[in-house]
Formats: C-alpha cells, sequence, structure tokens
C-alpha cells in the first residue's frame, strides 16, 4: 500500500500543514481525524488498515489532512469569534488546497469525505457547505452543532457551520444528489445528534441513511466496520 507524506505552507492558514496520502490511484476520500487529532491518527488506530483492500485495488485514494481543532474551536484561550474565524479558514484550506486539486481525479468531479467522532462533524460540515464539490459523505460517531464551544456567542459564522441550524435554508440541488451515511450506535454518545440531523434532512427529503448499530461504543471498533462498508457504496466505474 502506498504510503506519501506531505507537508506544505497553507496561505490560507498561514502556517505549515501536514497530510498523509494512502494509494496510487482511485476515487478521492478526504479523511478527518477526531478532535485534536494529527494527520496520521487514522493511521495510527486502523482506520486505514480497515480500507486497506480498496487502497490496493487502485479504488480509493485516502488524504488525511491534519485538523486545527487545537487553535479553532479546542482554543478557550481566544474568544469565540477568533475561534470560528480560524474553523473558517481551515475550511478554505481544505477546499482551495486540497479538494479543489484531487477532484477531479475522478469523471465525477467530486470527493468523497468522512471523518470519525469530530471528523464526521468536518466531513458532514464541509460536504454540507460545498455540495458541488462532494458525492459522498460518511460520518461516523460524528455531532453536528459547534455552539457549545461558542460560549454562547453566535453569529454568521457560527450559524453557517452549524449543520442543523442551515440546512434548513440550502436549497443548491447537488444535496438530493449526494450519497450521505450517519453511522451511529445506541451506546453512541453522539446517537442524539444523529437522530437530529437525520430529522432536518428528512425534514428536507434530503435522502440519507442513518446507520444505528446496536450495542456498539463510541470507539473505533465500530467505526473501522463502518469505513469499509460505507466505501462500497461509491460507483468506482
Amino acid at each position: 500500500m502506498k504510503e506519501e507524506y506531505f507537508k506544505w505552507y497553507s496561505p490560507n492558514l498561514s502556517r505549515e500543514i501536514e497530510m498523509l496520502v494512502f494509494g496510487h490511484a482511485g476515487y478521492p476520500v478526504i479523511l478527518f481525524p477526531t478532535s485534536m487529532g494529527s494527520f496520521h491518527e487514522n493511521k495510527d488506530m486502523g482506520l486505514i488498515d480497515s480500507a486497506k483492500w480498496y487502497i490496493e485495488q487502485g479504488l480509493i485514494q485516502i488524504f488525511c489532512p491534519a485538523s486545527i481543532d487545537k487553535d479553532s474551536f479546542y482554543n478557550n484561550a481566544i474568544h469565540p469569534i477568533h475561534r470560528i474565524e480560524n474553523h473558517v479558514w481551515y475550511d478554505k484550506m481544505i477546499c482551495h488546497e486540497i479538494v479543489e486539486k484531487v477532484k477531479n481525479n475522478t469523471p465525477s468531479g467530486k470527493v468523497a469525505l468522512a471523518g470519525c467522532s469530530f471528523g464526521g462533524y468536518h466531513a458532514a460540515n464541509f460536504a454540507f457547505r460545498h455540495p458541488g464539490y462532494v458525492s459522498h459523505v460518511f460520518s461516523m460517531g460524528g455531532a453536528f452543532s459547534i455552539k457549545s464551544f461558542m460560549d454562547g456567542f453566535y453569529n454568521d459564522d457560527v450559524f453557517y457551520n452549524t449543520p442543523e441550524d442551515y440546512l434548513y435554508g440550502l436549497d443548491d440541488h447537488e444535496l438530493w444528489n449526494m450519497d450521505i451515511c450517519l453511522g451511529t450506535s445506541n451506546w453512541d454518545v453522539c446517537y442524539d445528534y444523529n437522530l437530529k440531523l437525520s430529522k432536518v434532512l428528512s425534514d428536507r427529503n434530503i435522502h440519507h441513511w442513518l446507520d444505528v448499530r446496536p450495542d456498539r461504543k463510541h470507539d473505533w471498533p465500530v467505526w473501522k466496520e463502518m469505513f469499509p462498508h460505507y466505501l462500497s457504496r461509491i460507483k468506482f466505474f
């Protein structure tokens, strides 16, 4: 399985950013880490190995960028307005420095996005904010509101990065073309968040799969079951 390391200066973040890429060819999958996770977390925890067959067959190529959660949502040393501003710059980095560079690796001109726990938030939020770029979104144990990080502060940037709020007003037809998987379980600490987002999507008649696995914890073992299962939904040819 081919593995490459990349490090570059991000003009959007005004800092260096790191990323691992797995695979030599195939459908581009952007895979986010969990809360404050590193670019190598998904490899370290075995999620990449769970998709090894797809990677070695040249069906997918997985891009694992670092997060900047420590400088955005989890940075209590700065005002919430700066926390959300830092996240908006991260969103721009993902869009302009990664997605726009790899989306044409597939005839659809789109990418798949995935992530576990807070990575599921990043995947879903980016997908819903930029539906023209995204064919599939696979959230595993995600939560979809950032208001708990904002200490009561609320502005347009917070609104437009909280899917359960802004989805009611979106009318981009690409949302209805997206394959959306919300993976959770009845023991998942994020179970209620998934039920709430599923209701929002249902209220908008946006097709999705709420995949509730029985008696599983919010942890890597169930995510390693979900990820290859969800990848099988991609039409590779």
